[in-house]
């Protein structure tokens, strides 16, 4: 898979392709109905992959700019998995922004990568003030040679889309933003050293901070799986709590907090996990005693292995 982080990047021969162009944040289904139909139209030609770092909104409005599903190196990797060759990662910026369509056309689609087709989402639209939808983009695929079309959107009972699949996380409905992934929702971070409290309890966790630019499901507990990004193996079972663990007074940030069910001997400080969630078990209570508290611990765990390994 070959990331291009900019125009220049791309190589001057790069043959004619077959484009896709979106902001593929997550690269949920619908996303990868996209990635399918261009597939199906390549043949012998590469796929290409256009998306904009950052999102547009973070330029733009970036008050209003939406926390991001995926990292960069995700998204590059689920658009590989997806059927993309390569991927152009366009730095967005004013000056991008205010390229009209016919501008954005020319140096993307025309000179840069010499599409024979691009395929997008049927909502797509691009240039300054959004001004271009598919229908320009079929006039100015007449204009220059290339084949132009847009993908009904699908899904239900809403359609899927980046911004559906942050409704269901802020809600904590894992279910429901699975269904529109097509894959269990994932935060990807480092463990650091918390203050061991979990470990003194009898449930070790292995930590990740949230940052908040980056989408993470409601504060509560979830059962899910955690990998060690790299390795080979298995996912291991995991109890997930998310939140501020408001049962202790002065915590305050967010974290993920990852206990792998029947496992204490793990070493994971410094190490950079998956963790993805399957099923919320309760939302985040404060409880009045920590006796309290691990009766509830050990009822998440045992229904988190009735959810995970039946």
């Amino acid at each position: 898979m070959q990331i291009w982080r900019s125009l220049d990047d791309v190589p001057p021969d790069q043959p004619r392709s077959v484009v896709v162009v979106g902001n593929f944040d997550g690269v949920h289904l619908g996303h990868r109905r996209v990635l399918a139909r261009a597939r199906a139209l390549a043949g012998d030609r590469p796929v290409v992959a256009v998306t904009f770092d950052p999102h547009p909104m973070a330029v733009l409005r970036p008050e209003h700019a939406p926390t991001t599903l995926t990292t960069m190196e995700a998204r590059a990797a689920l658009l590989d998995e997806a059927g993309a060759d390569a991927v152009l990662a366009l730095p967005f910026d004013r000056a991008v922004a205010a390229w009209t369509p016919e501008e954005f056309v020319v140096k993307v689609l025309v000179d840069a990568l010499h599409a024979a087709s691009v395929v997008v989402g049927a909502n797509f639209r691009f240039g300054h003030k959004a001004a271009g939808d598919v229908t320009t983009l079929v006039e100015e695929g007449l204009r220059h040679d290339f084949a132009a079309e847009g993908i009904p959107l699908d899904g239900g009972p809403m359609v899927w889309s980046s911004t559906y699949v942050r409704t269901c996380l802020a809600a904590g409905d894992v279910a429901g933003a699975a269904e529109a992934l097509g894959r269990p929702y994932a935060v990807r971070g480092v463990v650091v050293q918390g203050d061991q409290r979990g470990r003194e309890l009898g449930y070790p966790t292995a930590n990740v901070p949230i940052d908040a630019s980056v989408a993470a499901p409601a504060d509560g507990v979830y059962a899910g799986w955690l990998r060690r990004v790299g390795a080979t193996g298995d996912p291991l079972p995991a109890a997930i709590s998310v939140g501020t663990n408001p049962t202790f007074a002065g915590e305050r940030d967010r974290r993920v907090e990852s206990y792998v069910l029947d496992r204490t001997d793990l070493e994971l400080y410094g190490v950079e996990v998956e963790v993805s969630f399957v099923e919320r078990l309760r939302g985040m209570t404060a409880f009045a005693s920590v006796e309290e508290l691990l009766v509830q611990m050990a009822d998440d765990v045992a229904r988190a292995r009735d959810l995970l390994l039946g």
